[in-house]
């Protein structure tokens, strides 16, 4: 009964952004945001007040300061999955690194990372030494003895992870300015962006049910419709499906919101494209399915959202340190008041409601989640564009470190001394919820430029 209600929803919310009442470009794309957001017990207009008018304002000064726009990630991992054969040669799709010069004194040096580090150093100094001789440790570990450690660091990242986090210490790691690289148009398409996402819908999303939907037709059709993609699904699937997609239409609500627009004077301007942003959600250009991702851009804010909140208690802890302190205690008092800002939302995701019932089965649906998203990271390393890549890995890391936080195993999460965030996971997380928190923002200016061309 439920399916027949979901799928007899969508039917109608189809034929009302088709019908020729909704038939002018702006209530085309837009028609499906309204009501309440699937699967969540809160409507879009809240989440538009809420995110527009209150808390964008204060993530964009938080994600400005230097603990957040500088991330550590490594963009040289080869593809696991084909070989690397399609590298980006557009100028717009390279990126700015970080020379030491560009970073904050906090993030030069690993072994000075947080301030406790810096004391720590300044204490050493003051050891004499016949001191240091005498406290002396034989810290020189066996081949087997290094072996263990890393399989045993691997077993806990595939246990707690929902994503695969690059090493903060291998050498290929570099920092890049996320305010000098924004997220935006380069040009990359064709078959290589085709690969991408094909392989994480078709490869990495849950499969519907045989008698719903069969898996060679999933294969062959042109667009993957969503509507048809969710018949038979469990809430957990239909979940995923949806944070994958609110993902996607997030990037795409970027890329059309941030192209290269023609300048009769030969200067650059980025800005605004309409016509790339109805074709990657008018209905009439999407099999109908435009509007239901960009409703899906929703529900994975909720979700990011509630994560947030959630690891309030672990962030309220963190130094946020980067050597400055006038800048890491401008950065403290924001984290503050956008947890304080957050706490007060009214229709906060549920995650408890999610993998449950015969303790064996949600266990394992669990992992299947887990393994499946963990996958998607790794696809990450297969993007030919770099710009893409990194924007790719910030956001797959972000939503991964907010899945961690609110399906770990609880008392996994509440034990201070093994849940742990790395720096990278932080500003992933935050910069992750950002990109949706911008998006929806961008939606409205949107939405108000095809008006203004009515």
């Amino acid at each position: 009964m439920k399916k027949l209600i979901i799928v007899s929803f969508m039917l109608v919310s189809l034929a009302c952004c088709l019908s020729p009442k909704n038939n002018s470009d702006v209530n085309r794309c837009f028609c499906q945001l309204h009501g309440e957001v699937d699967d969540c017990e809160c409507k879009v207009d809240t989440v538009d007040y809420f995110n527009n008018v209150k808390l964008l304002p204060v993530l964009s000064s938080l994600l400005e300061r230097n603990y957040f726009r500088f991330f550590k990630v490594n963009l040289h991992r080869e593809c696991p999955f084909w070989p690397d054969d399609s590298r980006c040669a557009i100028r717009d799709c390279s990126i700015h690194h970080c020379t030491p010069e560009d970073l904050p004194q906090g993030l030069k040096t690993e072994n000075k990372y947080s301030e406790e580090a810096q004391k720590r150093d300044e204490e050493c100094e003051e050891i004499t030494d016949e001191e240091k001789q005498l406290s002396a440790l034989d810290t020189s570990l066996s081949e087997e003895s290094k072996k263990a450690f890393k399989t045993w660091k691997v077993h806990d990242d595939a246990k707690n992870n929902f994503c695969v986090v690059d090493d903060e210490f291998s050498v290929n790691m570099e920092y890049v300015d996320l305010l000098l690289n924004p997220e935006r148009y380069t040009g990359y398409k064709g078959f290589s962006p085709r690969r991408i996402w094909n392989s994480i819908y078709q490869e990495n999303c849950f499969k519907p049910d045989p008698e719903a939907y069969e898996y060679e037709t999933l294969l062959t059709t042109k667009a993957v419709k969503g509507s048809e993609y969710l018949k038979g699904l469990c809430l957990e699937k239909r979940a995923f499906y949806r944070l994958i997609s609110g993902l996607h239409a997030s990037i795409n609500i970027h890329l059309s919101a941030n192209y290269l627009l023609p300048d009769a004077w030969g200067r650059v301007n980025w800005g605004v494209n309409i016509e790339e942003f109805q074709t990657r959600f008018d209905p009439q250009q999407t099999s109908g399915e435009g509007p239901q991702w960009l409703r899906n851009l929703y529900f994975a804010y909720l979700v990011e959202l509630r994560a947030i909140t959630k690891a309030a208690p672990y962030l309220l802890n963190e130094n946020f340190y980067t050597g400055d302190k006038e800048e890491d205690d401008r950065v403290n008092t924001l984290i503050h008041d956008l947890l304080s800002t957050m706490q007060e939302f009214p229709s906060h995701f549920n995650e408890s409601v999610m993998f449950q019932g015969d303790p064996n089965q949600a266990l394992q649906l669990k992992e299947e989640f887990r393994s499946h998203f963990r996958n998607i990271s790794l696809i990450m390393d297969c993007v030919g564009c770099d710009k893409c890549k990194l924007w790719g890995k910030v956001q797959t890391q972000g939503m991964g470190t907010a899945l961690k936080i609110l399906f770990s195993d609880q008392d996994f999460f509440m034990d201070k001394k093994l849940f742990h965030l790395q720096r990278t996971e932080i500003v992933s997380l935050l910069n992750a919820f950002g990109r949706l928190s911008n998006s929806i923002k961008r939606l409205e200016e949107i939405q108000q430029l095809i008006r203004m061309k009515q």
